[in-house]
């Protein structure tokens, strides 16, 4: 083929194969032969193409029509397409799930190419001589990865694939005709969502809101530890396409002394970016939790692109994290405040005063809204399955503006008793004895705007507070 001019324009198109996209190909050609942008990054990815971060450029030279390769569903994704010749090709979907058994084929000449996700089947079969087949790749290859290969018999019943040639007509591999029928098949595992900080309010929220997922591994300091870099590094990340931080050191006065300082620096600061690194090298997305103290609250209402401004050390170590893991491509930061889940708290503090019989003394001149730790996993999951775009979201109930005292009086009332009994005060009162207490900011309401043109609609901090207690209004 010396001259070749398709006057195609650039397109992706769907499949039965889920994530699996036919891709066509403008060709520009002349007396002298032709030209064509096989991939281009910016163009592909507005249309739709995953931007999947090829490492790798493989050629397979086939010399004689009939050279048939396949079915092998390798641990990464390819990108497709051919220099010269034309060939047959033909897909099986090979992964663990409803579309495992679904096919999809078509012919593959210079102006079509293929996106094939992880654990998809690949095979094809030359239709002319000196046919040329390339393929771009996300990972290098290795003896441990050909170790995850799922293969399939070309001339399996099931996906019935109708070779344009015969079998036995061309060249091919002994063992690509022997590999397991469809039936007899182990489908490639799906690539899971790793959670880190199983034991704080946050991981203990996201283990009950994705419990019956089976691709879901939330994990504690046990196993995976952010002072520990060892640990980190010791994962697999190549089992997983998303990592959820919900770790962080969140002892805000503990923060101000020297090892405490030290300790949140590891764990709130270089953490992060330990993550967000490999989240960049393993193309994983990463999720990042923070916090309204990367400002000074000088701000009654925060929105998701104020400069920080952090008043203390906590607040300045979750600004360095939120600035290293903002770096990684693909990332979700979610700040909040205020945070009531399973396990010490204000409400509960609140609560057992109010069973003690102890009237407490609480500020009135700090502003925001309460952050159920429920309600911040239920956006985690929102922004993961929607897809959102990547980027920043303040995330907190909904509800008025409200300070702590009054929280702290509607747990009393919600509770049986007196909301009288709690003692209104300044912040200066308040920590007027309290010498090494960290600087709160005074005001730590979000803008919710953004996040709900996603979709996610908040729930009522006093109506979730309600079922928090266990209590009615009546």
């Amino acid at each position: 083929m010396t001259s070749l001019h398709t006057g195609k324009s650039l397109s992706v198109r769907e499949t039965p194969i889920p994530g699996f996209k036919v891709i066509d190909l403008p060709v520009h050609g002349d007396a002298r032969g032709w030209f064509k942008e096989n991939w281009q990054r910016e163009k592909m990815t507005t249309l739709g193409l995953d931007d999947f971060g090829p490492v790798q450029n493989n050629i397979s030279f086939n010399a004689s029509r009939g050279v048939t390769r396949g079915i092998h569903a390798e641990p990464w994704d390819k990108y497709i397409s051919v220099a010269t010749g034309r060939v047959f090709g033909a897909w099986v979907d090979l992964r663990e799930g409803d579309s495992f058994g679904a096919t999809y084929w078509c012919e593959i000449d210079p102006s079509v190419a293929v996106f094939v996700p992880r654990g998809v089947g690949n095979a094809f079969q030359a239709l002319e001589d000196d046919t040329a087949y390339t393929y771009l790749v996300n990972d290098h290859w290795s003896a441990s990865a050909q170790d995850q290969y799922t293969f399939l018999n070309l001339a399996d019943e099931t996906a019935a694939i109708p070779w344009p040639l015969s079998l036995g007509n061309g060249e091919l591999s002994a063992k690509d005709l022997a590999h397991p029928r469809l039936e007899a098949v182990t489908p490639m595992k799906q690539r899971k969502t790793l959670v880190i900080g199983a034991s704080g309010q946050l991981g203990v929220a996201l283990a009950e809101l994705w419990e019956s997922r089976s691709d879901v591994e939330v994990v504690g300091r046990d196993v995976v530890d952010l002072a520990q870099p060892d640990s980190v590094h010791a994962v697999d990340w190549s089992q997983y396409t998303t990592v959820v931080n919900a770790a962080a050191f969140t002892a805000v006065d503990d923060a101000e002394t020297a090892d405490g300082r030290q300790r949140a620096w590891v764990a709130n600061a270089a953490g992060p970016t330990l993550l967000s690194r490999i989240a960049s090298e393993h193309r994983l997305t990463l999720v990042h939790v923070s916090t309204d103290y990367v400002f000074d609250g000088s701000q009654r209402l925060h929105v998701e692109d104020e400069p920080f401004t952090p008043l203390g050390v906590y607040g300045q170590s979750k600004a360095a994290g939120d600035y290293a893991v903002s770096i990684t491509p693909k990332h979700y930061i979610l700040r909040t405040s205020w945070v009531i889940g399973d396990g010490k708290n204000f409400v509960r503090t609140m609560s057992a005063l109010a069973e003690r019989g102890i009237s407490p003394t609480v500020v009135a001149d700090q502003f925001g809204r309460l952050s159920f730790a429920t309600e911040i996993a239920r956006a985690i999951a929102h922004l993961l399955d929607q897809g959102a775009p990547y980027g920043t979201y303040n995330v907190s109930n909904a509800g008025d503006v409200v300070s702590w005292s009054n929280v702290a009086q509607s747990v009393y009332a919600l509770t049986g008793h007196n909301p009288q009994d709690v003692k209104p005060v300044t912040t200066e009162e308040f920590f007027a004895d309290k010498a090494s207490a960290a600087p709160r900011p005074r005001n730590a309401t979000f803008d919710l705007s953004k996040i709900e043109s996603t979709g996610f609609r908040p729930a009522d901090q006093f109506e979730m507070l309600r079922d928090y207690l266990g209590s009615s209004t009546e």
